[in-house]
């Protein structure tokens, strides 16, 4: 594997995601409503997850947290943190 392509797999993943059809865009909102909504929409559309909507959208959720990491300002972190809690009211459970 060429070394950037190796360093961008994860971009790849999360724009050409075997589980899910992401709307453009969806993790540069400072909605964090809108963040949830989307990817619930996504995960409850895709006819090629493997788990659960909920299990689906979250984990990729967790995924784009983890793979930016640092390169997330705090102020995206903290809306990506609080679509958890979102997607959490959205698929009618507790938030944490």
């Amino acid at each position: 594997m060429v070394r950037s392509q190796k360093k961008n797999w994860s971009h790849d993943v999360t724009e050409n995601s075997d589980a899910l059809d992401l709307k453009d865009g969806v993790f540069k909102s400072r909605d964090p409503k809108a963040i949830a909504d989307s990817l619930k929409h996504s995960a409850e559309a895709s006819d090629r997850r493997k788990s659960s909507p909920f299990r689906s959208a979250m984990s990729m959720l967790n995924f784009y947290i983890n793979r930016a990491g640092s390169h997330l300002s705090k102020r995206q972190k903290q809306t990506l943190e609080a679509a958890k809690d979102e997607l959490r009211k959205d698929f009618g459970r507790e938030p944490k």
